[in-house]
């Protein structure tokens, strides 16, 4: 039997299936445990990006250990045959080096999460930087790949126990079950947000890993391209944002 969610707080923007909710996730009761059938979302990266109203540049065992509450969360709001299509840098450079998508999926297995497959994001956002680390020489140089990873895991059984109507074309399932993906990404000015993904993201793993009328949730909404892919494809989506201006942002967006 499907579970509706349940709104334990007003939500900042309401209209036919898509909430909005000016809420900390880490805190929120907004939504009921065992409701959502599939997250898409793409976290703070810790990259120093200036969000206003959140530290994206604290120490890195303190984002693991904010990444680690976020998905434990996450994990409890799923159903047993929930998704989650996560958006995260494959690592990082600035601050010292990292493997971020590697860290993360390690924190991810632990708190439960099973692993599907990974897919390759490729942004086509190439360079044209060369003097990296050490030009032309052996001396200390390092790598930049212009790419992001969409991580693909579950709760406990990958095989959805109901059959919905899926939205996906033949050619498009053909496609996206290909794990590189290549599309541009998103320009910050032109949505007023400082790290919005594309629409083609949500729209291509919503279709991909999620059935007509299932309950979408993005636990970091910013500047609400998850909800607009709902409305487009028909799911239901929940958006939780902590900060008012990226709310108004997203409202803007989906009214317009």
């Amino acid at each position: 039997m499907r579970l509706n969610y349940l709104v334990m707080k007003k939500p900042f923007f309401k209209e036919k299936d898509v909430s909005i909710y000016l809420d900390d996730f880490l805190n929120t009761k907004t939504i009921e445990k065992e409701s959502v059938d599939l997250i898409i979302t793409s976290p703070p990266y810790d990259l120093s990006i200036e969000y206003e109203k959140y530290d994206d540049s604290v120490p890195y065992n303190e984002y693991l250990q904010f990444t680690e509450k976020w998905l434990k969360k996450s994990y409890d709001l799923l159903k047993d045959d929930g998704r989650m299509c996560l958006n995260i840098p494959l690592d990082k450079n600035k601050g010292g080096k990292q493997s971020v998508y590697g860290d993360i999926l390690k924190i991810a297995k632990n708190t439960g999460w099973e692993y599907n497959t990974t897919i390759i994001w490729n942004e086509q956002n190439m360079s044209k930087r060369t003097a990296w680390g050490s030009w032309l020489s052996a001396s200390a140089p390092y790598v930049i790949a212009p790419v992001e990873i969409i991580l693909i895991m579950y709760k406990e059984n990958w095989k959805k126990s109901l059959k919905g109507k899926s939205t996906i074309t033949k050619e498009e399932f053909i496609a996206w079950t290909n794990g590189v993906w290549t599309f541009n990404g998103e320009k910050k000015k032109k949505i007023g947000h400082p790290a919005p993904f594309p629409l083609e993201l949500p729209n291509r793993c919503m279709k991909l890993f999620s059935f007509e009328g299932d309950i979408i949730l993005d636990p970091f909404m910013g500047s609400g391209t998850t909800l607009l892919s709902c409305r487009i494809n028909n799911r239901k989506g929940i958006g939780i944002e902590i900060n008012d201006k990226y709310c108004d942002l997203a409202k803007k967006r989906l009214t317009e």
